[in-house]
């Protein structure tokens, strides 16, 4: 093995694929086996962290950046001048393997520019993991990125070595993706997404039955979404995730805010990305979506099309429904409780527990850890310290980014005053 050559395969290709968000090992319980490598319960992605806390890393790479599209959002299309590499099959097994001896590792992430066609791609892709798991021996959460395009059958087969896949649909809408990338057609990311979603349910149902049936995907799919490389809305962006959360189970829709890797036309100027902010406005409406049981229209509509940056999805919407408030703390429902600002699904459990037994008052609230600067002014409850008192939504929502921002300075003085 030249390590020169694999070590500038290694700098080109990490580099390459770090524009990819859509990793995460969460539900995945491959165990070790027949003292083999590694064990992927509980594993994570590249610095970040697993649901119990723990900060883990994968060798995260592409096959390779060579690719037979030209879309306009990738820096690894077709036209950009930049330096190819390509690893061999061979190669990813034991740049894994080895990573993984060293302790760098707990998995690994695998995606690829398409080179000469999708089948041919996806097939290299399976054969890594494949490898892995069979020569190997490898028990190490694996995550393949599903190829566009790629055929059921290997789609099938992906999923019996990996624990988790993920086709990205890149761009929001289909006017959108015609536009930046004219060579591919939605429905090729559609139909990997619908061979996955039926083998997981194919596999489950049978090893009710026989239970030898091999685990399939484990870890179930997730998508990625490029967010801002067109014109689309908030409301555009979350109505696709809430379509493939129903429609195709994922596990996660992940949202990555365009970075301009290009002076196109087509695209936003150079040195204009998409503000950090909107990221996370976007994952606290998703979050919303998925644990707290809103419907994406109470969020997004025609009336309310995009986010608003200064405060959370949750508190926009309760003053755009100060009618449903304020709510008794004592008396609402399951339901009603998780719509409260500043109130978290592990406050809501803590209240209907803590009210079995007395009525709860602002001194009980503040010990469960709800955050009052907020709640307070959606709340009734066992105590007459704070009252609405007819106040609008503009001013409740002035009052609380006053009392965000006062709350900030007395920090950064009492910081100050350490030095």
């Amino acid at each position: 093995m030249n390590h020169e050559r694999i070590k500038e395969k290694l700098e080109i290709l990490a580099d390459a694929a770090k524009y990819d968000v859509s990793c995460s090992s969460s539900g995945s319980k491959r165990q070790n086996k027949n003292k083999g490598l590694g064990d992927s319960t509980g594993m994570g992605i590249c610095h970040s962290y697993t649901e119990d806390g723990r900060c883990v890393s994968l060798l995260k790479i592409l096959l390779t950046n060579v690719c037979i599209f030209d879309c306009a959002y990738c820096v690894t299309r077709k036209s950009n001048d930049i330096k190819r590499a390509a690893f061999t099959v061979q190669e990813v097994v034991d740049l894994t393997i080895n990573f993984y001896r060293r302790n760098y590792i707990e998995g690994l992430f695998l995606s690829s520019g398409i080179f000469k066609s999708p089948d041919a791609t996806m097939e290299r892709l399976v054969r890594v993991a494949k490898k892995l798991r069979e020569e190997e021996n490898f028990n190490g959460y694996i995550h393949l990125k599903s190829i566009p395009g790629a055929s059921d059958e290997l789609m099938r087969e992906a999923g019996l070595y990996a624990d988790r896949l993920s086709v990205n649909i890149e761009i929001p809408t289909k006017a959108g993706l015609k536009l930046l990338a004219p060579d591919k057609d939605h429905k090729d990311f559609i139909q990997p997404m619908k061979a996955v979603k039926n083998s997981i349910d194919l596999y489950k149902s049978e090893k009710k039955i026989i239970k030898s049936t091999p685990v399939y995907a484990p870890a179930g799919q997730s998508t990625q979404m490029i967010v801002g490389a067109t014109g689309e809305s908030d409301r555009d962006v979350m109505y696709s995730a809430n379509f493939f959360y129903n429609k195709f189970n994922m596990k996660r829709v992940y949202y990555s805010g365009y970075i301009p890797v290009a002076d196109d036309s087509r695209l936003p100027a150079l040195g204009t990305e998409v503000p950090m902010m909107r990221e996370n406005r976007l994952y606290q409406t998703d979050w919303l979506l998925r644990f707290y049981g809103f419907d994406v229209r109470e969020i997004l509509n025609d009336q309310h099309q995009n986010l608003d940056m200064d405060i959370d999805p949750k508190l926009s919407w309760a003053l755009r429904n100060l009618d449903q408030f304020p709510v008794d703390i004592n008396k609402a429902d399951k339901r009603m409780l998780a719509r409260i600002p500043g109130v978290g699904m592990k406050s809501v459990h803590k209240i209907i527990s803590a009210r079995r037994y007395r009525k709860l008052g602002w001194e009980h609230l503040k010990a469960i850890g709800i955050s009052m600067n907020r709640g307070k002014y959606f709340i009734t409850c066992d105590s007459r310290e704070f009252e609405r008192r007819d106040l609008t939504g503009i001013q409740i929502k002035n009052q609380i980014l006053l009392s965000g921002a006062s709350k900030y300075s007395k920090n950064f003085t009492n910081q100050l005053s350490l030095f």
